[in-house]
């Protein structure tokens, strides 16, 4: 990470000092204040906004789980390769192509890209090569302009992007500036503190809280600002729930330990689908403390329905981003099951089928059939491409699996 200008030991205690009491006191307003949950067609008005005041230190220092040498930590850093060679120089990742044609999509999600974004620095903290936080600086600080911040019309920041503000957003760049403090253990980006503008999301997503449980997913800062109450996309929670308890890892702060916690109970009244957002959730709930019979008993039917549908899962025309995910939750919930000192080896032969079908079309593999040249190996290779019928690499595939078979051999450390 770049150095930044010298100061006197004296002042970055002052700072610092100043910088916390600023943040807990917000943290402290919002905690005792009734909750306004966002109503339909009506603006929200903000509650309390953290300052910007940086602090020079960060508050926790992140506890990672060691990662070993092996073929498929080289999985890992060829897609952030892959990655890296397809980045513009003003930080904008490579949303999506045909590796045959080399045609893009010029209509990117960004919320898939922050994704992108967050899975970079999972390479740099796998590698421990700085060349990847770097590459994720560079994206981060281009996404970074895409937060808006209105105390009059609602909480916190939130990230606005395709004409609205998703409640993914905010969720996926709070993930980002996590797994960029798990590589660094830093939080500023020049001169910009980055705990600060998470605690501010952080806001923002407990905002959009609908008073019944659950969330509202889309949220329109414009005029007079409202939720769109049929937005809905179905992994928008397990992505909120596990911001929720990334910003307790970082802060230290049990205020949003007790809404992760408010946010899970609900979650887990609700029908059992493959979110790997979820089980990434538990895995961290489950290291902050012991997790109930309840979350125990989710957990294993969110196991189980994954197992169940394998055949299908493995068909040669399903997609590698989907199949990724199963990798992600399956790692995830083995690891809350280890942690949870319940039965977990069972998961393993599963991730590991899993992975082998991912990892037959991480290019150079192909397991299609296919005329690849040496150029198109040089220019994509280290991605990963959809299908047989779908010869594209889209980011989000990337991160899926970067972020599933670093769940799976951080699990493998752990229980060595």
């Amino acid at each position: 990470m770049p150095e930044r200008g010298c100061m006197s030991a004296t002042t970055k205690k002052y700072l610092f000092a100043f910088g916390g009491l600023i943040i807990l006191a917000g943290v402290l307003f919002f905690a005792n204040k009734n909750r306004t949950n966002v109503p339909v067609s009506v603006s929200v008005t903000a509650t309390v906004h953290v300052s910007p005041t940086p602090t020079l230190t960060p508050a926790r220092t992140p506890k990672n789980i060691p990662i070993v040498d092996s073929p498929l930590k080289d999985n890992i850093i060829a897609a952030g390769e892959y990655l890296v060679r397809q980045q513009l120089p003003n930080g904008e990742l490579s949303y999506q192509v045909d590796f045959l044609t080399s045609e893009r999509a010029y209509s990117p999600v960004h919320v898939r890209l922050m994704g992108g974004t967050g899975a970079l620095y999972t390479v740099c903290r796998v590698s421990k090569d700085l060349k990847y936080c770097s590459a994720g600086d560079l994206a981060l600080n281009h996404y970074l302009q895409l937060l808006v911040s209105d105390s009059k019309k609602f909480k916190g920041t939130c990230f606005y992007a395709e004409g609205t503000c998703q409640l993914g957003g905010a969720a996926l760049m709070v993930d980002a500036i996590y797994k960029r403090w798990q590589a660094s253990g830093d939080f500023f980006l020049e001169d910009q503190n980055l705990l600060n503008s998470a605690v501010d999301m952080g806001y923002f997503i407990l905002s959009l809280r609908k008073p019944e449980g659950g969330f509202y997913h889309a949220y329109d800062p414009h005029i007079g600002g409202a939720v769109d109450p049929d937005y809905f996309v179905s992994y928008f929670p397990g992505q909120s729930l596990l911001a929720l308890v990334e910003l307790y890892e970082m802060t230290g702060n049990d205020f949003w330990l007790k809404q992760a916690h408010e946010v899970n109970a609900y979650m887990v009244t609700l029908g059992v689908t493959e979110d790997h957002w979820h089980s990434y959730a538990l895995s961290k709930l489950a290291q902050a403390q012991p997790l109930s019979k309840t979350d125990i008993s989710y957990a294993k039917k969110i196991a189980d329905t994954i197992i169940a549908g394998e055949v299908r899962s493995l068909n040669p025309k399903n997609t590698s981003t989907s199949t990724a995910t199963k990798i992600e939750a399956l790692s995830a919930l083995a690891q809350t099951f280890y942690l949870s000192k319940e039965k977990h080896k069972w998961l393993d032969s599963e991730i590991r089928t899993f992975i082998t079908f991912v990892q037959a079309r991480q290019l150079p593999n192909n397991n299609c059939g296919w005329d690849i040249s040496a150029k198109v190996i040089q220019n994509f290779g280290g991605g990963v491409f959809s299908s047989c019928e779908e010869p594209s690499i889209r980011v989000d595939g990337l991160q899926n699996w970067i972020n599933g078979v670093t769940a799976y051999l951080e699990y493998k450390s752990m229980i060595k």
